[in-house]
């Protein structure tokens, strides 16, 4: 039999989400596409708008492969931004509202962005970062400010360096032809993940993964047409999980919101009606841990899409206790946001309400746009045992997996190594298939030669009900290496001591497992929820080591 060798139709189009706010302009065209404030935008107007500002850019110089970079929060601006740049066959780069000036610096000059979109509220930090910048030498991107809509007493004065963003917009073309990707693997945003201001790590994505990351958030999050959008997550954080682009393929609503509270969360809710949000597990505990006078009832049941760090079961408990519906997901800036899903069995369903919330803190499965996850031996690249106790690294590849770090192909290729992308994330592999984190690799704490996990230990934790936020961190110990040292911050009008605490654990876990120390303060955290542990690490490494006579 002939063997059919014919690749693509000459029909074939490069796969990119710009088609997804083009068929909703069409198909959804009157219905609201963005609230926010006083303002509302129709998918219509949007589209025009946006093609408005992609043909400004081009004609400011911008082309195609060129980065623009965004300094914003969660406005109308970030999201027309997300379809403008690549309409104008650019690279766009949302950059963390929470750097300071040295960072933005170096994330401008690395990415080699010609224009960068800034909000007022960031203006001083963007300034600071142009002047880094001239001091060094290096080329500075052109400014354009978004001004506060709603004061206009409070907008900053700016000179004729810097361009007012509805002011470039009107310098656009409405019937202005679209650059599409000459290939889906063409990068269509630039995601800065951790690094040093020496060495920053930009993550690309292509159209293809943009456009099937976007199919599998519709899919993950239970999306029908018409969502209402409560947009909780960073939209500068894996491109709000490519939630951007998945709301626009379903002609949803894009509730906009500046500052995330939990009276804002309660109040968007009852106005628009919300039906999807997501957020980390910091916001999951805000919302649980809302005041009687910041509460609203909800009007219907809201599908709640968490991730970026492992949830507690009992903040997943009290969520679904509240109304909520909780969708777990897990994955990193590598692969988009979201790669996996804890899947729900419909024979769960009968367990108790805590069994039920620890099922669903579990990683899952891979989404259906990710081609395969393992559990693996780093070292030998064989697949763990399907035991539930096996320790191995979380791999994935996939269509949905960064093409790479920008300019850094010694990181890449180890990121890559044996065709695998390795996540740095510890966890096993249960005999059902479902994967389950048990920590990062730097974070795993040794203690007398048995590995603690952290996670295991901070669910114990916050299931003590004066505890609103656990992080565990190995200190160090003559004796043992390391022994767990646990950081609090109590809820508001509890209170309990150390020993308390201590006691707690060790009644609920092997007595190695339990903290030695607790220390209660604030918290450290990302502008996407994460506790940020390398500062509670080296709090812990500069309390000094304990005792050579302690004993577990």
């Amino acid at each position: 039999m002939a063997k059919a060798t014919m690749k693509c139709s000459a029909n074939y189009v490069p796969l990119s989400p710009i088609s997804f706010l083009e068929r909703s302009a069409i198909v959804y065209r009157d219905t609201t596409c963005i609230v926010y404030g006083d303002i509302n935008f129709t998918w219509k107007q949007t589209h025009e708008r946006c093609r408005r500002l992609a043909s400004a850019l081009c004609r400011r110089g911008i082309s195609r492969a060129d980065v623009v970079a965004s300094l914003a929060p969660n406005i109308p601006e970030t999201y027309e931004l997300h379809f403008a740049v690549p309409m104008a066959g650019a690279i766009l780069s949302t950059l963390n509202i929470r750097h300071d000036s040295a960072m933005v610096a170096v994330l401008l000059a690395h990415s080699q962005a010609k224009i960068v979109f800034v909000d007022y509220q960031f203006l001083d930090i963007a300034k600071g970062a142009l002047k880094v910048l001239s001091e060094k030498g290096s080329p500075l991107p052109s400014l354009v400010l978004i001004p506060d809509p709603h004061d206009s007493v409070s907008r900053p004065k700016f000179g004729t360096e810097i361009t007012a963003y509805e002011s470039l917009l009107a310098e656009g073309e409405a019937e202005f032809a679209v650059v599409r990707p000459d290939d889906e693997c063409d990068p269509i945003s630039l995601n800065y993940t951790s690094g040093t201001t020496s060495s920053p790590k930009g993550v690309v994505y292509s159209h293809r993964g943009a456009y099937l990351n976007s199919m599998a958030a519709i899919l993950l999050n239970e999306m029908q047409s018409m969502p209402v959008y409560l947009w909780t997550v960073p939209m500068f954080h894996c491109n709000g999980w490519c939630l951007t682009w998945a709301v626009a393929a379903q002609g949803g609503t894009n509730v906009c919101i500046r500052n995330v509270t939990a009276k804002g969360i309660f109040d968007c809710i009852a106005k628009h009606r919300v039906t999807h949000m997501g957020g980390a597990p910091t916001v999951l505990n805000m919302i649980i841990n809302a005041l009687p006078s910041e509460r609203r009832p909800l009007p219907g049941r809201v599908t709640v899409m968490t991730g970026a760090a492992p949830p507690p079961p009992r903040v997943l408990f009290e969520m679904e206790e509240q109304g909520f519906n909780i969708t777990h997901a897990y994955g990193l800036t590598e692969t988009y946001g979201p790669g996996t899903i804890c899947t729900w069995q419909p024979e769960w369903d009968s367990l108790p309400l805590e069994a039920r919330a620890k099922l669903k803190a579990r990683q899952g499965v891979q989404h259906l746009g990710i081609e395969e996850l393992d559990i693996k031996d780093p070292v030998t690249m064989q697949s763990v045992a399907r035991d539930g106790k096996t320790i191995g690294e979380v791999m994935f590849r996939g269509n949905t997996v960064m093409n790479g770090y920008l300019n850094d192909a010694k990181a890449t290729a180890e990121a890559f190594q044996g065709g695998w992308f390795h996540t740095g994330d510890l966890g096993v592999i249960h005999p059902d298939g479902y994967i389950e984190l048990k920590d990062r690799s730097k974070d795993i704490i040794i203690s007398g030669g048995e590995n603690i996990s952290t996670i295991e230990v901070e669910s114990v934790i916050f299931s003590h009900p004066a505890v609103l936020e656990a992080a565990v961190v190995g200190r160090p110990d003559e004796h043992w290496g390391e022994t767990p040292c646990a950081f609090l911050k109590l809820k508001e009008g509890h209170a309990a001591t150390a020993q308390e605490i201590i006691s707690y654990c060790r009644e609920r876990l092997p007595h190695y497992m339990a903290p030695r120390t607790v220390v209660f303060e604030e918290l450290p955290k990302t502008s996407t929820g994460k506790t940020q542990k390398f500062v509670l690490r080296a709090k812990a490494k500069a309390m000094g080591s304990l005792s050579k006579k302690s004993k577990m």
